[in-house]
């Protein structure tokens, strides 16, 4: 499978390459909202959508500025994407799912900050993504991130119904989890052939 295919691309992104558990972004909300899977997977969800749209409009910018001459202002570009495009997110939940909205809480507006975000952006850049290709590779982080957050949601609900010693619960527990799904993917590094 060639490097450049749209299927090597979304695999290598969702498993090998999984931005939160071999990449280690996006980790404040995949810490912060896995405690549950009716909240992980609409943020899951949420994220992947603002991937998405942050994605085709920096592949435009970017068209934009290197014509241009000005790719110094890439970064502040693409942050300002990322934001109104969280901003549509918000707008829709409020409108459409208010408990929803409710049980996301501050983790929502924090997808404005998420790393993994401007990751998607940064990185179709620098690798010369075609349009298809840049869209795959958003869509694919977007799947790997609700992966993520929803195995570890997963894992942590069915924890809590489970007697741990008192030194495992809490942050510690959550980081434990945390660091074994990353492992586990790890062993999907073979699949990215080397390519990062």
């Amino acid at each position: 499978m060639s490097p450049d295919s749209l299927t090597f691309i979304f695999l290598n992104t969702v498993l090998a390459n999984n931005f939160v558990l071999a990449m280690f972004l996006g980790l404040c909300p995949f810490l912060g909202v896995s405690g549950r899977l009716d909240t992980a997977i609409p943020m899951g969800i949420a994220t992947t959508f603002v991937m998405l749209v942050s994605s085709v409009c920096a592949y435009a910018i970017n068209q934009v500025l290197v014509a241009f001459d000005i790719e110094f202002l890439r970064l502040i570009s693409y942050i300002a994407i990322i934001a109104s495009a969280v901003q549509l997110v918000e707008m829709g939940l409020k409108k459409y799912s208010p408990s929803l909205f409710r049980s996301l809480g501050i983790f929502l507006p924090l997808i404005t900050t998420n790393c993994a975000i401007l990751g998607v952006a940064l990185f179709q850049t620098f690798r010369d993504y075609d349009f298809s290709q840049s869209l795959v590779y958003a869509f694919g982080a977007g799947v790997g991130f609700t992966l993520a957050i929803a195995l570890m949601a997963g894992l942590r609900e069915k924890l809590e119904l489970s007697q741990l010693p008192s030194v495992t619960q809490g942050a510690a527990l959550s980081l434990m989890l945390g660091g074994m799904l990353s492992l586990t993917f790890m062993g999907f590094a073979g699949l990215g052939g080397g390519h990062g």
